[in-house]
């Protein structure tokens, strides 16, 4: 067989993220429905299809002599488009539908429970928020303003004895019938607080941000440990065999620190790993298959390579990689059309889109993410990661120079796509069997970081995170820190009780549910375990 070169591949556009803000709400429309991309096996008739030669179709005849045509290089050429992306995981195509069982650890040996949520959506305020600005009013804060005291802080400048206070620039009100003090940078987010449950006590193992990142989203501070979405798929893989069970939807101004080390499957198989999809343009770039492979001869191409890897891997039981492999290639076959549908935010009614932000510069940009991560939800999609800032110091949350400009500009940008994401789940029903997480990889300290201005440095020792739907309880508040807000003190909660929350809603025992690896029982929550917080459980 002649060897082909490969099909030239399609350039990468750059993303051109723009930003833009919003209005108030409006009924909402019924969303719309999934379309299911369908296709027939190779030697079916299609409609309209006529029969050639040997009773085969013409389309096909013509498919399998370009099949031929292409041979190893045209092959080769459709594995390099399909595996550019990073692809997460799908139910297999046939012959392939051991991928999922072939995962060590049985059903049993995952700790499943009855969920009270199906999908996760997890809002991530990369840099770290402060928490005495936003969620966890200190009134003693404002009368120490600019006093230096003595009071003990640990962020990226190491343990510190003291240093000078800086009081919240916000003021705090009371709202909802549970009267819970909310910031002035979130007025939209405080209609939402009878719906939402706040730990103030949590803490964490790193001041820095990669660690702390890790931490916050694989359970450890060093690298190579699958990511909490990686575990929920393993446990609970989901049900939408056209979008990948794992999404992460980014900044326009870049990932986070460490990158896809914060979404990776680590030691579990490359099917679990996040994806990361774009709001904008193509959803997932070099999805789109070479401009000369028509769908019947990519599905020809697809069917001869599970084929061949489904013998392969008959004598290659352990296989694991392949059988990821094999199932990321059909699962970007069957995206091409899910895809783009799913992203298609047209779709949406004018009053939708207003409720969100869509229609604002300020808060366009995260209001897309929002609403996308509701339609994904809609269709089955597992874990959602979206991210507020990226880069670093004032591209996020990090505000360690001018505190007000900071958490202004991200606060701004956020307030009214969260509320708005929080009110369309509930009315659509959908909060009660969706979990929705708001917080940063650490908090800040309620001290200044420099001898002037108003910046703060990072604070682990003591912050603010928020749950609502999926079984959490609803305006409550769990935990305290100390009266400057420096640390928790009361119901402290480590970050794998986080994470043993969020399994628990989805159904799974997290001192239960393992991965085998280097000959332990890995887990998420650790050889430590953790036990969820029973104060937040419905």
């Amino acid at each position: 067989m002649d060897r082909l070169s490969r099909p030239e591949n399609p350039g990468r556009p750059e993303p051109t993220p723009e930003r833009r803000e919003a209005p108030q709400v409006a009924e909402p429309a019924a969303p719309a429905g999934l379309a299911q991309p369908g296709r027939s096996r190779p030697g079916a008739l299609a409609p309209g299809e006529t029969s050639g030669p040997e009773g085969a179709p013409a389309g096909r005849s013509r498919g399998r002599r370009r099949v031929l045509q292409l041979g190893l290089g045209g092959l080769c050429g459709l594995i390099y488009a399909s595996a550019r992306a990073p692809l997460a995981a799908a139910a297999a195509p046939a012959g392939l539908a051991r991928l999922r069982s072939e995962h060590p650890g049985s059903p049993a040996r995952r700790g499943t429970r009855r969920a009270r949520a199906k999908s996760v959506i997890f809002l991530f305020m990369y840099g770290g928020p402060s928490q005495v600005d936003t969620f966890d009013h200190k009134p003693e804060l404002y009368k120490y303003d600019g006093k230096t005291i003595d009071i003990p802080t640990f962020g990226r400048q190491g343990k510190r004895p003291g240093g000078r206070v800086v009081g919240p620039k916000w003021r705090f009100r009371p709202y909802g019938q549970c009267g819970h003090y909310v910031s002035d940078l979130f007025p939209n987010l405080g209609r939402c607080v009878d719906d939402i449950a706040f730990v103030h006590s949590f803490y964490a193992e790193s001041p820095i941000h990669g660690s702390a990142l890790l931490n916050m989203n694989t359970g450890r501070i060093v690298s190579g440990h699958p990511s909490i979405g990686a575990w929920a798929n393993y446990g609970r893989p989901s049900s939408n065999q056209n979008l990948p069970g794992h999404v992460v939807l980014l900044d326009p101004a870049g990932g986070p620190i460490s990158g896809a080390k914060n979404w990776t499957s680590g030691y579990m198989p490359a099917s679990l790993q996040g994806v990361t999809l774009r709001t904008q343009g193509t959803p997932i770039l070099d999805l789109d298959p070479p401009a000369d492979l028509d769908n019947g001869i990519q599905r020809l191409l697809l069917d001869h390579l599970a084929d061949e890897n489904r013998r392969h891997a008959e004598l290659r039981t352990e296989a694991r990689e392949l059988h990821a492999r094999a199932a990321q290639f059909e699962l970007a076959y069957r995206m091409q059309s899910a895809a783009p549908e799913a992203v298609d935010l047209s779709q949406e009614p004018l009053s939708i889109r207003e409720l969100y932000g869509l229609d604002r510069p300020q808060t366009s940009d995260f209001a897309k993410k929002c609403l996308l991560a509701r339609r994904l939800v809609e269709r089955g999609v597992r874990f959602i990661t979206v991210y507020s800032g990226g880069g670093h110091n004032d591209d996020c949350w990090d505000a360690h120079g001018d505190l007000v400009y900071n958490h202004s500009l991200h606060a701004g940008r956020t307030d009214r796509p969260i509320a708005g994401l929080l009110l369309d789940l509930k009315q659509r029903g959908l909060l009660e069997e969706t979990l929705v997480v708001w917080g940063g990889e650490f908090g800040r300290q309620p001290t200044a970081e420099y001898e002037s201005g108003t910046g703060r440095d990072h604070n682990a020792w003591g912050f603010t995170m928020w749950l609502a739907g999926g079984g959490v309880k609803g305006g409550i508040r769990v935990g305290t820190t100390d009266e400057l807000g420096a640390r928790a003190v009361d119901d402290r909660y480590h970050v794998r009780n986080l994470h043993a929350t969020i399994l628990d809603r989805l159904g799974l025992d997290p001192n239960d549910l393992s991965y085998p690896f280097q000959g332990l029982d890995q887990k998420l929550v650790g050889v430590e375990g953790a036990e969820p917080i029973q104060a937040l459980l419905a």
